[in-house]
């Protein structure tokens, strides 16, 4: 069996139709949509288009999925910068009641195993939650107390856009990156897995998709659009994130 692992795509549709497009050519079994589908510039078409692919697909839930669920049925949640409120609000006025059934079903953590590869173990940021963070500087020391117990072969995760794979005591960890919104070099990340693991990036047409971006009522689609052309570097991500 061979699955696509697809993370933080955050509704940038163009990045997600250029992975789906080598992930066919790859002759994928089966998709991993690992969190944070939202929230993003195109939402409403991102949510079509995974909904309908025409491959068995399993999803679990990220943080800005839920909270842009959690908007939809109230006032934008405090955890959200204030910068971002207007954004994540127009996110949830996106969604149908359809929609919110199905985000509130997506599990935390799912595991499926893999020939080649044995258990692994999906989770968005950390199998305990879908906020925590951890980079590939985080001490083992760390990290061993949240991985050592789980007795699978591998764990998959996303949450802070950029790529990793690292050893953690018994466990492989791995960060298959962001499809949509990446800290590291312009492209759409992702991992393919069985009977390997590999970290892929795949590049496609950034001037034609900041220009779809620009073209969307999104109100932060100047900015996304400038992401999407020169993302923030990894080593400045690093940095910002360090004591988190």
């Amino acid at each position: 069996m061979r699955i696509a692992a697809l993370y933080d795509i955050h509704a940038n549709l163009p990045a997600l139709e250029a992975v789906l497009e080598v992930v066919r050519e790859a002759r994928v079994d089966r998709i991993v949509v690992g969190g944070d589908v939202l929230p993003g510039p195109m939402p409403r078409e991102t949510l079509d288009v995974i909904g309908s692919l025409d491959m068995p697909t399993e999803f679990i839930i990220g943080n800005g999925d839920r909270e842009a669920a959690a908007a939809a049925r109230g006032p934008v949640g405090a955890v959200i910068p204030e910068f971002f409120r207007e954004a994540m609000k127009w996110n949830a006025g996106e969604l149908t009641g359809n929609d919110l059934q199905t985000i509130d079903n997506w599990p935390l953590t799912k595991e499926l195993t893999i020939d080649g590869i044995g258990r692994v173990l999906f989770c968005h940021a950390t199998p305990r939650n879908d906020t925590e963070i951890f980079l590939k500087t985080t001490s083992d020391e760390k990290l061993r107390p949240i991985f050592d117990s789980l007795g699978v072969q591998l764990v998959v995760c996303g949450h802070t856009h950029m790529q990793f794979d690292r050893i953690v005591g018994r466990t492989r960890i791995i960060n298959a990156g962001s499809v949509g919104m990446p800290f590291q070099d312009a492209g759409a990340y992702w991992a393919l897995l069985g009977p390997g693991v590999t970290l892929r990036r795949t590049a496609y047409d950034l001037e034609r998709a900041a220009a779809r971006v620009r073209a969307t009522a999104y109100p932060q689609a100047a900015q996304c659009a400038a992401a999407i052309l020169s993302p923030p570097t990894e080593q400045a991500t690093l940095e910002q994130f360090k004591n988190a």
